[in-house]
């Protein structure tokens, strides 16, 4: 049988280019299909090794804190880790709409649980304030990049609200929205990076050390798969490359 090339599908050339194929499939291949739920799209490609790495890190989180009695500080990587996860679904399920209709429904989901992962978030921040009280701020890596992460994603959320939904009165017009959604985009990927990057400094804080004893190895792990997952459904022209 003869592919669209005109190539049969035994051919040499059509067999070498099979083997050559990467078993996870090329970078940003994943694609919606016009039949598929979008909902399809949290496990399509490699998004299922991006569900598995996030899901180790919340379930880590989750087992350590609730091996343990519950105290006020409790809530603080509850939130956290709870908020992480969503931007994880939030970024899988948006990442392989193609026609006009598939991104605009994930884009209204996409936002959707962007916002009860930035209310999840900005609960954190407030419930690690409360509890340092008059204890000095900051004093580990886990603290400086915390407050850091916390400042970008306001930034991120605000930006993506202003260029997607009033883009004609912050920024002047719809096509001026459009030409930052490859920033946004860009952002998004470095400040999950970078959540990543804090999740796995809390295992070393003295709490974590010598309380939840969540293994610095197993959390890495888990960014890995989740950094892997989602950078092979990167879709190169979306980012303006």
């Amino acid at each position: 049988m003869a592919s669209a090339t005109g190539i049969p599908q035994d051919h040499p050339q059509t067999i070498q280019a099979r083997e050559d194929e990467p078993l996870l499939g090329r970078p940003g291949d994943v694609v919606q299909k016009e039949d598929h739920y979008i909902v399809y799209n949290l496990f399509t490609g490699t998004a299922s090794l991006a569900q598995f790495g996030i899901w180790i890190i919340a379930i880590l989180v989750w087992a350590g804190i609730f091996s343990h009695p519950l105290i006020p500080f409790s809530a603080h990587p509850l939130l956290n880790s709870s908020a992480l996860l969503l931007q994880a679904q939030a970024v899988l399920i948006l990442q392989p709409t193609a026609s006009p209709q598939q991104k605009l429904k994930g884009t209204r989901i996409h936002y959707t649980i962007q916002s009860i992962s930035v209310a999840a978030f900005t609960a954190a921040l407030i419930v690690i304030e409360v509890n340092k009280g008059d204890h000095a701020r900051f004093t580990s890596p886990h603290g400086v990049m915390g407050l850091i992460t916390y400042i970008l994603i306001i930034i991120q959320a605000f930006g993506g609200v202003i260029q997607y939904f009033v883009p004609v009165k912050a920024l002047g017009s719809v096509d001026n929205g459009r030409k930052l959604y490859k920033y946004h985009r860009l952002s998004g990927y470095v400040l999950l990076v970078l959540e990543l990057a804090t999740v796995t400094a809390a295992t070393r804080t003295t709490f974590n050390l010598s309380v939840l004893a969540i293994p610095t190895w197993a959390v890495v792990v888990g960014a890995v798969l989740v950094i892997s997952g989602v950078g092979a459904r990167v879709k190169k022209h979306k980012l303006g490359i």
